[in-house]
C-alpha cells in the first residue's frame, strides 16, 4: 500500500536526482545492504530512521530505497511528516539492478539484490 503524499518515483528517475545531489536512503537490513546496494546509499535500516533523522542533512531531497519499495515507501512518509522533502524508489532495488543501475558490495565489487 501507498502511503498518500509520497511521491512514487522510477529506478531512473531516483539515480539522476541522486547524481543531481538528493540523498539516496538506503533502509534495508544489514544482510541486504552488505549483498548489494546502489554505489551513492547510505544505509540506515527503517527501525532506526527515528533515530537518526539527525544524521540527513537538513534541506536535501532524499530518495528512500529499499528492495521492492514498501519499507522505504513507510520511512519516506516518516520523513516527509518530519520535514523532509523524501520520495519513495518504487519497486525498490530490485527496480535499480532491472534498470541496469550499479550494485555493488561495500569492497566495490559485483552485489547483488536480496
Amino acid at each position: 500500500m501507498v502511503a498518500p503524499g509520497v511521491p512514487q518515483i522510477g529506478a531512473e528517475d531516483g539515480a539522476g536526482r541522486v547524481q543531481a545531489g538528493a540523498l539516496l536512503l538506503d533502509v534495508r537490513e544489514p544482510d541486504e545492504w552488505l549483498a548489494g546496494h546502489a554505489p551513492a546509499a547510505i544505509h540506515i535500516r527503517l527501525a532506526e530512521v527515528p533515530e537518526r533523522m539527525g544524521d540527513l542533512p537538513a534541506g536535501s531531497e532524499v530518495v528512500v530505497i529499499c528492495r521492492s519499495g514498501v519499507r522505504s515507501d513507510r520511512a519516506a512518509a516518516f520523513l516527509r511528516a518530519n520535514g523532509f522533502e523524501a520520495a519513495n524508489l518504487a519497486g525498490g532495488m530490485r527496480a535499480w539492478a532491472a534498470a541496469g543501475l550499479d550494485v555493488v558490495t561495500d569492497e566495490g565489487d559485483p552485489g547483488r539484490v536480496i
